[in-house]
């Protein structure tokens, strides 16, 4: 019988790389200072590193499957420098508003649903339960949530606390190696690090001007 892995789920835009409204070309994907050794630690841990994304912008016709290829090549010769591989790529092409016809549809992949958490498991034999999900919007939240993730938020501003249980995160972070700081807590003290861990406040909800897109 095949030993499932524990894995981190990890949001792109806003959470791996700097936002950036529907980005379309390698070199609008920005890591964030940091995130390299960061996730090298994690994968060093025996974590399964998976990038879990909605990519609208194929559906609305602003770049397509093979645009999204050549970026996310570029993205892991990136985090090839931090000698991390990523252990899948998962992305949903579709949006109920785009503009190719077969891609306009209302689908089970693209987060809040966890289609996507739920297609990785199967494919990569991952334990949803011990496994973590990190992202900078509730949607992210959500998703992992309704797979059975452990969840953390990102604190960018942008989003204000959920009274749905099923949009709460278990813990919020400052940033992504917080959040992957905290992992690593909770799995070296095989404990519940909430005991010692207070999330810091929500952030005042940005503008409307200041929202980034995650699609």
């Amino acid at each position: 019988m095949m030993t499932k892995r524990r894995a981190i789920f990890l949001d792109r835009d806003g959470t791996l790389v700097h936002p950036y409204h529907y980005p379309s070309r390698p070199e609008h994907l920005r890591l964030y200072a940091g995130i390299g050794p960061a996730l090298r630690r994690m994968q060093d841990m025996d974590f399964a590193l998976v990038l879990i994304t909605n990519q609208a912008g194929i559906a609305r016709g602003y770049f397509t499957v093979a645009d999204l290829d050549v970026m996310h090549t570029y993205l892991k010769e990136q985090l090839a420098e931090a000698a991390v591989t990523l252990d899948g790529i998962y992305y949903c092409p579709h949006h109920v508003d785009g503009v190719i016809p077969e891609l306009s549809i209302r689908c089970q992949c693209r987060k809040p649903r966890p289609g996507m958490l739920l297609q990785a498991a199967q494919e990569l034999a991952i334990d949803l339960s011990s496994s973590w999900f990190v992202g900078d919007i509730l949607d992210d939240i959500e998703a992992g949530n309704q797979a059975g993730c452990h969840t953390i938020l990102v604190d960018v501003g942008t989003e204000h606390a959920s009274s749905a249980a099923i949009r709460t995160p278990k813990y919020i972070a400052r940033d992504t190696i917080h959040a992957l700081t905290i992992i690593k807590a909770v799995t070296l003290l095989e404990s519940d690090v909430s005991l010692t861990y207070r999330p810091p406040q929500w952030s005042q909800p940005a503008s409307s001007e200041e929202v980034v897109c995650n699609s």
